[in-house]
């Protein structure tokens, strides 16, 4: 037999929560009616209480049911993402390797340009050694000083006496003429084997 109670007693009733009691009567499971801006529901006789509880309890195997599903839906995207990531790893794994091998590779190559480089800058040398060396060995050494005795032997050939020649180094020092370099500590004068026509 039917029975008009409000949502509240139709949860204690049936042994639900009230939000239980709205989800069937909007899945047309529990008859209802509004009055006074109240919602009320018809219950029946314990025959209709039994199947409100087998309905229940379907619909807490159905949820169960559709949880392990959904559960089971991010195990295998999580199962998919974890052999994605794998493959990645071992594709990036390959490419390092294949890049560590590349610079390897190149790496000798460069190497041995460098040696083909060094072997011909040698050979290069050696050629125009091998040209200048004989020339640079023919040319006649050129003294850089002269002798004393050789500076007075041309000033005389200058027709200049002892007393001249003294002088005229004496000044050339004095007055920073770089053929002559004296030195302090020896007190001697150094006489660059240079051109001395102008001392004629």
């Amino acid at each position: 037999m039917e029975r008009l109670v409000t949502t509240a007693q139709a949860a204690e009733i049936l042994g639900i929560s009230l939000q239980g009691v709205h989800y069937r009567i909007k899945n047309n499971q529990l008859k209802s009616i509004k009055q006074s801006g109240k919602t009320y529901v018809y219950l029946w006789d314990e025959k209709s209480k039994k199947d409100a509880y087998v309905a229940s309890v379907e619909e807490i195997a159905e949820n169960k049911e559709e949880s392990t599903a959904s559960i089971q839906k991010i195990i295998d995207g999580k199962d998919e993402q974890i052999v994605l990531l794998k493959k990645s790893v071992k594709w990036l794994r390959r490419q390092y390797q294949e890049e560590i091998a590349r610079l390897e590779k190149n790496q000798d190559k460069i190497i041995s340009v460098f040696d083909s480089e060094i072997k011909l800058l040698q050979s290069a040398f050696n050629e125009m050694r091998s040209v200048y060396k004989p020339k640079i060995e023919a040319r006649p050494a050129k003294n850089k000083f002269i002798s004393l005795q050789d500076f007075t032997a041309l000033m005389k050939s200058y027709k200049k006496d002892d007393n001249e020649i003294k002088n005229l180094i004496i000044k050339a020092v004095k007055s920073g003429d770089k053929r002559f370099i004296y030195i302090k500590k020896t007190k001697k004068v150094l006489i660059l084997n240079e051109d001395f026509s102008d001392f004629k």
